[in-house]
């Protein structure tokens, strides 16, 4: 994905007051060789793109001076109560250095494994992302999950799925091959269930 930028040369609180209310978003590009690079942004442009998953989870292209960079979604800080965003962070990328990133989960096929399908379980996404290393080339956009044949009360760990060629899970705590999803049994019958739904609402597969 592309999006537009304008370098910034004025800082401070005030400044970033100003360039909100003109309908613009003070940003940073940091990483590389390269000093950290203060921008800025058009409210609307970066507003829906942030609400396209892809624009979380991908080399993104930033157009500054008539001139292409790639660089990645680092954070974002949104008002505490308005549909506002008011800053961006962005990391240059060097297609030679691994980067540190998250990746969403795709959970697919659910509704017509075993468990739903006979069981009559709801399945629980326990994680919806993986944090992973791997090279700019090798980033995906998301992680593909097939719960075609997930049975009543079973679980799908990290081991379960093959993750892209490339990529490598970053393990926190020690847990190697953590819980996806769990098939849960209506009634509370399930061993999954006490295996980790994290405290997350069991809801249907997507």
């Amino acid at each position: 994905m592309k999006f537009n930028a304008t370098a910034r040369s004025v800082q401070g609180s005030s400044a970033s007051r100003r360039l909100r209310r003109a309908g613009r978003v003070p940003a940073i590009v940091y990483g590389g060789t390269a000093a950290p690079l203060n921008i800025e942004l058009d409210h609307n442009e970066i507003y829906h793109a942030l609400r396209k998953e892809e624009f979380h989870a991908s080399i993104l292209q930033m157009q500054l001076d008539g001139k292409e960079q790639p660089v990645l979604l680092r954070s974002v800080q949104w008002h505490a109560y308005k549909p506002q965003v008011l800053h961006v962070d962005f990391q240059r990328v060097d297609a030679n250095q691994a980067l540190h990133t998250k990746v969403p989960l795709h959970f697919i096929n659910g509704e017509n494994s075993p468990a739903v399908k006979l069981g009559g379980a709801m399945i629980s996404h326990v994680l919806t992302e993986l944090e992973v290393t791997c090279l700019p080339s090798a980033l995906p956009q998301f992680i593909e999950v097939d719960l075609a044949n997930l049975l009543p009360g079973a679980s799908v760990h990290l081991a379960d799925i093959k993750l892209p060629k490339g990529v490598t899970y970053v393990a926190h705590g020690g847990d190697a091959n953590p819980l996806l999803a769990s098939a849960v049994v209506k009634g509370g019958g399930a061993a999954a269930a006490d295996e980790g739904d994290a405290g997350e609402e069991a809801a249907p597969a997507a």
